[in-house]
């Protein structure tokens, strides 16, 4: 997949050009169709499938004050899209400039570093151009101003409401791990590297890897069911904490721990990628690191127990 930055920078064959424009954060199943239309139609066509995307958000740009926290980095957006069967991405500054754009000139601006693009895919909430006048109708206006071909994807419905990534902030911050992962369409998941720590966990019986993770938007704190899975492709079950550690210090920023219920080499330096698959419970602070251990034990079990109950749906629905 060939990825580029800015619109500047993107040198692409002289075929039919199939652009999903978007932030994607997430890349949730809304996005996927949008996305998917995209891939369909080049296809079909002999074109190319692309994205255009925008780092960083334009609220950190438009209302630094409070910027949109992101779901995920840009380097693990581009690892989802890239699975999707792109064929390239580009990744555009979002600057104050850029900002100053307006809707029309938006449109005049994609053909002249797109000569080739041939019909640009957008949801059907999409909103561009300075101070976000632009909306769809003005987008199938001005494109066919400029021979572009437009195509809006309509919201997509899970429950009584639409997918969105907002919604799945919102679950994420109340620990409704699997109804995010039923709007992502995939398992939440996060990257990182082992890094040494106290190593407390081992002088009560609980070794864990703990995981360099910064995330700009931060999941409930408190105790997942999760998979590890590491360069080799190794899927390990595990249990993790992500929060605070109230019992044993007093952190100022949330850590990410993972206990293995898994035999593994895993050691300093591997880069995992961990699956946040059930929520098991809130983090809390315990009196005494015997009430601790006794706990993490009830966690390992339960953690077990989930996974297990995962696994055995998993082959009911494939049989």
């Amino acid at each position: 997949m060939l990825q580029f930055d800015g619109l500047e920078g993107a040198t692409l064959p002289a075929k039919p050009l199939h652009l999903a424009i978007g932030i994607f954060d997430g890349v949730h199943r809304g996005h996927q169709s949008v996305i998917g239309s995209a891939i369909h139609s080049a296809r079909h066509c002999g074109g190319m499938a692309g994205v255009l995307t925008f780092w960083p958000h334009p609220s950190a740009v438009c209302r630094p004050e409070n910027p949109t926290r992101l779901l995920m980095p840009s380097a693990i957006k581009r690892t989802v899209l890239e699975r999707l069967g792109l064929d390239f991405i580009i990744e555009q500054n979002f600057t104050p400039e850029f900002a100053g754009i307006s809707a029309g000139e938006f449109v005049a601006l994609l053909r002249r570093h797109l000569p080739h693009l041939d019909t640009i895919y957008v949801g059907e909430n999409w909103r561009f151009g300075r101070d976000r006048a632009g909306d769809v109708t003005l987008l199938i206006e001005e494109g066919r101003k400029v021979g572009l071909a437009v195509y809006s994807a309509p919201r997509l419905l899970l429950g009584d409401a639409p997918i969105s990534t907002s919604r799945i902030r919102e679950l994420l911050a109340r620990g409704s791990i699997e109804e995010a992962n039923s709007l992502l369409g995939f398992a939440y998941f996060t990257e990182g590297v082992v890094v040494p720590g106290r190593q407390l966990g081992r002088t009560i019986g609980f070794p864990t890897l703990n995981v360099a993770w910064v995330p700009e938007f931060q999941p409930r704190h408190g105790v997942y069911a999760v998979e590890v899975a590491a360069a080799q492709g190794q899927a390990l079950r595990g249990v993790a904490n992500y929060g605070l550690r109230p019992t044993v210090g007093t952190a100022t920023e949330p850590l990410l721990e993972v206990h293995l219920l898994d035999e593994s080499k895993l050691d300093y330096g591997a880069t995992i990628t961990v699956r946040w698959l059930h929520f098991l419970r809130p983090e809390a602070k315990f009196s005494s690191l015997d009430e601790l251990r006794a706990q993490i034990g009830r966690d390992r079990e339960n953690a077990r127990q989930s996974l297990a109950k995962r696994q055995a749906n998993k082959i009911s629905k494939d049989a």
